[in-house]
């Protein structure tokens, strides 16, 4: 004979299973035979641990009626595994939560620096500069301008430029007479005392 009963918990996730029982010979003396099918919102893992349950419960009841008895415990054992489970969840999602606020703490705080830190920094800061700059000058170098003679050397016009300038029309010099203006202003008289020859450099 079979006996076919589910087994679920209340909750917000509907977990259950079913239980099949086939009655032996000499039942209740004797234990049933079992199978636990349609598991719902249960890992396989569970499985097994539903199985041992109830070969426990089935010894601790042979020679009375305990079908009963086994469905009414397993559904309680059914309530603690998700209880279990929901607790494990919860943790983990503190552990996560919590290790992601210390990286961001730690993200705040930085790296604290000492003499020696500092100093490495800076050798590496430094090699690094020196690296591009190095590199920049390989990739794009600077035009050398001509000195002078280069130039004179180059184009030898360069040394008649002045000639053609001063004998050009265009090389009119224009003086400014208004810088000469406060001469005028200046009070220079002759010394009286003083007769100079302009012939011989005597004095008379």
């Amino acid at each position: 004979m079979f006996h076919q009963t589910s087994v679920a918990s209340s909750g917000q996730v509907a977990t259950s299973c079913t239980v099949k029982f086939q009655y032996v010979q000499n039942y209740p003396d004797e234990a049933p035979v079992f199978e636990i099918t349609d598991l719902e919102n249960l890992d396989e893992e569970y499985e097994d641990i539903l199985n041992d349950f109830i070969n426990e419960q089935i010894s601790e009841n042979l020679g009375m009626a305990m079908v009963f008895t086994i469905v009414s415990a397993l559904q309680e054992k059914i309530a603690v595994i998700i209880e279990d489970r929901k607790r494990q969840e919860e943790e983990e999602k503190e552990r996560v939560f919590r290790e992601k606020e210390e990286a961001e703490q730690k993200r705040f705080e930085g790296t604290k620096v000492s003499v020696e830190t500092f100093l490495a920094w800076k050798l590496k800061f430094e090699a690094e500069v020196n690296e591009l700059k190095a590199q920049r000058l390989k990739d794009n170098p600077e035009p050398k301008g001509l000195s002078g003679k280069e130039m004179f050397m180059q184009d030898d016009k360069l040394d008649e430029s002045d000639m053609i300038f001063l004998q050009s029309e265009d090389a009119d010099v224009e003086v400014d007479e208004s810088l000469f203006q406060d001469m005028e202003d200046l009070d220079i008289e002759d010394d009286e005392g003083l007769d100079l020859d302009d012939s011989d450099g005597a004095v008379d």
